[in-house]
């Protein structure tokens, strides 16, 4: 590097000294002069505080590209903890292709068609994809028998926040030519559904339940609509979420259970579990970043799939934490869970977390042949059932426990472009506000910005560490049950977990006002392990009928 010579010579002139402080700046920049020594050598104190400023500005490049809510960070979370490249080279091993694409066999329907329009809008997907398989109705027919039930129970229910009537008539109708072409996209070809309004939507509005966004429109399709439409499903409505994905609170009020609607929904997928266990749409797609699908899904009375961490692409959804964040399935029966997972997930370059990874969902699978534990929380009843089913049952040992800082660090960073509009440090949410929702709604988005950047990162690397501790507590289970299924561990870890209903009657017997409705209990799995999850709800459910009851509503 270049010893910088003075800068006393300086021309006086505007003009000439601003080209000058330029040069100086690029110079600079390109290492030819060392600032240091340039500023010392700079006998007017003036010029040398003109220097000072060039030269930082000259360091720090050009201001920063301005951020919204979703640009993923380079840091990017993997689910496995031996990483991404470990996980394929397992596979490799043990001669599993990650990328085999496997089609789940459909019964053909030979029953009457149900005359009720209800008893239709009941049916599991499967059933639906039967109906339609057959030409015993077809897809318009079937997105009119879920509208009418959407517009009519949703002043009730308060599940859907856009009802897209058009859009969906006109796939409906794309689906029945297509299908009168002998063009079968596969088992959602014709059915109709309903995405969380966390996920963007083209020609609407994507309001993440909060009034400040109520008039948002984000032009493009996410990843996860895209698949659906490539498999020929029909979006008929864009379903409730709280505000920003919290509880079943939104600007419109609270999302109500369809087996009581005295209680809420429960959330964040709110809306998707209402307006499914309501029979308003076929299936529905929720997310979940701390127990959004496990809640609301067990609330309802559904069946449902929370994948793998990076199973599904977020690509297009409202981010609360990169690392965190997953989509998936809730639907009234677990066969229906198997059917939609099979066409969403996979790798997306949209999402650098993202991961194709097998999947061979087998509703002949002997489940007898898995090693399935359980834990205290375990509803005796369900394990019962999974005796007579012939399943030998052992007890887990006790799960670590720890907690990163994730989702405050990471939520924050998110919604900065919310909080602090101007890059300013927000004011502190003031006194006077009393009303404990309003004082969370304004400070939720702020704590992480007091953590220490090294204290973030220290948490991170005992987040891998408490990984590590889980998998070697479950080594050797294919899956354990659990009743409400550690979703503060299990959401860091990025476990699979499926939601099953196991019988029917009051839920919480200490509670003043005790609901009668499905009760359901949770199925984790080995990471990567959804479809051996599912093999076994389905097992159950092939042989019990409380995923067929059904709320008297509508």
């Amino acid at each position: 590097m270049r010893r910088a010579p003075s800068s006393g010579s300086a021309p006086t002139d505007g003009v000439e000294r601003r080209a000058f402080l330029k040069g100086i700046a690029a110079a600079a920049a390109a290492g030819l002069v060392s600032p240091a020594e340039l500023l010392a050598a700079e006998p007017d104190p003036q010029l040398r505080a003109e220097l000072r400023s060039v030269l930082q500005q000259a360091q720090e490049g050009p201001p920063p590209v301005p951020l919204g809510n979703g640009e993923h960070p380079a840091l990017v979370y993997q689910a496995y903890p031996g990483g991404t490249g470990a996980l394929y080279q397992k596979w490799s091993d043990e001669g599993v292709d990650p990328f085999a694409r496997h089609e789940i066999p459909i019964e053909p329907w030979v029953l009457p068609v149900p005359g009720d329009p209800a008893d239709i809008a009941f049916l599991p997907v499967d059933r639906l994809a039967a109906l339609i398989r057959g030409r015993h109705i077809s897809s318009v027919e079937l997105t009119e028998i879920y509208l009418e039930r959407m517009k009519r129970l949703d002043p009730v229910l308060l599940c859907a926040v856009s009802i897209l009537e058009g859009r969906a008539m006109e796939e409906a109708q794309q689906a029945d030519a297509e299908l009168r072409a002998g063009v079968v996209r596969g088992p959602l070809h014709g059915i109709p559904y309903g995405v969380k309004d966390l996920f963007t939507v083209s020609g609407t509005r994507t309001t993440w339940g909060s009034q400040d966004f109520a008039d948002q429109r984000i032009d493009e399709d996410a990843d996860i609509v895209v698949r659906l439409r490539e498999a020929g499903a029909v979006l008929i409505a864009k379903l409730a979420t709280g505000e920003f994905a919290s509880g079943d609170r939104w600007y419109r009020g609270q999302t109500k259970n369809p087996w009581n609607v005295e209680e809420g929904s429960s959330g964040s997928s709110a809306g998707p579990g209402s307006a499914t266990a309501a029979a308003t749409v076929g299936f529905a797609i929720g997310t979940e970043t701390q127990g959004s699908i496990v809640s609301p899904s067990r609330r309802n009375g559904l069946s449902a799939l929370r994948p793998t961490f990076g199973r599904v692409s977020r690509s297009g959804g409202m981010v609360l934490s990169w690392s965190m964040d997953k989509a998936g399935p809730m639907c009234r029966t677990i066969f229906g869970c198997a059917l939609v997972f099979n066409e969403i997930h996979g790798a997306s370059p949209n999402d650098p977390a993202s991961i194709t990874a097998p999947f061979r969902f087998d509703p002949d699978a002997d489940v007898r042949n898995y090693r399935i534990g359980y834990d205290e929380e375990a509803p005796e009843e369900f394990l019962d059932q999974l005796r007579d089913m012939g399943v030998d049952l052992e007890p887990m040992p006790e799960l670590p426990q720890g907690r990163s800082n994730s989702l405050g660090v990471e939520s924050s960073s998110a919604f900065d472009f919310y909080v602090s509009p101007d890059g300013e440090e927000p004011e502190p949410v003031p006194d006077d506000i009393e009303d404990p929702r309003e004082r969370r709604r304004r400070g939720r988005f702020r704590g992480g910005r007091d953590i220490r950047a090294l204290d973030y990162v220290q948490s991170q690397r005992r987040r891998l560490v408490l990984m590590k501790e889980v998998q070697d507590t479950i080594a050797g289970f294919d899956m354990f049950v659990s009743g409400g299924g550690h979703v503060g561990l299990t959401n860091q870890t990025g476990h699979p977990a499926a939601i099953v209903q196991y019988g029917f009657g009051v839920r919480n017997p200490d509670d003043d006002s005790p609901s009668t409705m499905p009760l359901t209990t949770t199925i984790l799995g080995d990471l990567f392990a959804d479809d051996k999850i599912l093999n076994l709800a389905y097992a159950f459910q092939k042989r019990t009928d409380w995923h067929l009851r059904r709320p008297s509503i509508g």
